[in-house]
């Protein structure tokens, strides 16, 4: 055996399998917790989504509708199904972290929880921007109508809608990193970055115009300009890594790793 395969560690797949059900036994608990704690927590949270729905109220008939008896009732178990993915996010993720975490490298583990460092705080930061945006989106779609019509709305459509914008906005967020953790890989090169610069902000914009409402062109905006900041930020990152890995070896470029 190898140092680094002792460093890895070698287990029988019983034990792979064994350590597996243990880990998602957790994971799984933490989620019922959370699914738990957002049920109890879901009049609170559907007042806060039900906001431009109120203000709307003030210069027309406007309210959420519920087309099914049980209606009300599934839709406080959606958002308690939401509520305890993102509250026991947490758990199951350093489950997950805990059980991949041994089949790495030191140098792995490194890159694997700076990324991750870095990835946290973007989807938080993505999440609570959808959350800001989206009762503009709401009012202006809502002011298409005549003041003289009533806006009913479908409450698990107007949920689902908030939680794809919020979702959606969260992994965009993201991506930026997962550009960076690719170029640190020696997958992908600042070059290959900037000369397609116009191919993903064209891709930044319809992914805008998917999440957001198509006759709400600030919304839009309002989702594409973070996005494409986030972008520039990472070709900066992957240009500054790659000149340093030409300057140190000039037939690496593209190809080294992140230093530590």
């Amino acid at each position: 055996m190898t140092t680094t395969t002792a460093a890895r560690g070698t287990m029988p797949l019983a034990g792979h399998v064994s350590e597996a059900r243990r880990r998602a036994t957790r994971a799984a608990v933490s989620l019922v917790v959370g699914v738990i704690l957002g049920f109890v927590l879901s009049d609170q949270i559907l007042d806060v989504l039900r906001t431009p729905v109120e203000e709307l109220a003030q210069s027309r008939q406007a309210s959420l509708n519920y087309d099914t008896v049980t209606g009300a009732f599934d839709l406080q178990m959606r958002i308690g199904l939401f509520s305890g993915i993102i509250l026991s996010s947490p758990v199951w993720l350093r489950e997950l972290f805990a059980y991949l975490t041994p089949g790495l490298t030191a140098r792995e583990k490194k890159y694997v929880l700076g990324f991750t460092a870095a990835a946290v705080p973007l989807f938080a930061a993505g999440c609570a921007f959808g959350f800001l945006i989206f009762p503009r989106m709401v009012t202006v779609l809502a002011s298409f109508s005549s003041d003289q019509d009533s806006t009913i709305l479908d409450a698990s459509y107007y949920v689902d809608f908030v939680m794809k914008i919020v979702l959606a906005t969260g992994v965009a967020f993201v991506l930026p990193v997962l550009l960076v953790m690719l170029n640190c890989l020696g997958v992908l090169s600042a070059h290959r970055l900037r000369s397609s610069w116009r191919i993903i902000v064209v891709v930044i914009a319809l992914f805008s115009a998917l999440v957001t409402p198509a006759a709400d062109v600030l919304s839009m905006f309002l989702v594409a300009l973070p996005m494409s900041a986030l972008f520039g930020a990472a070709v900066a990152i992957t240009t500054v890594h790659d000149r340093r890995a030409l300057t140190s070896n000039p037939t690496t470029i593209g190809r080294t790793p992140c230093s530590d």
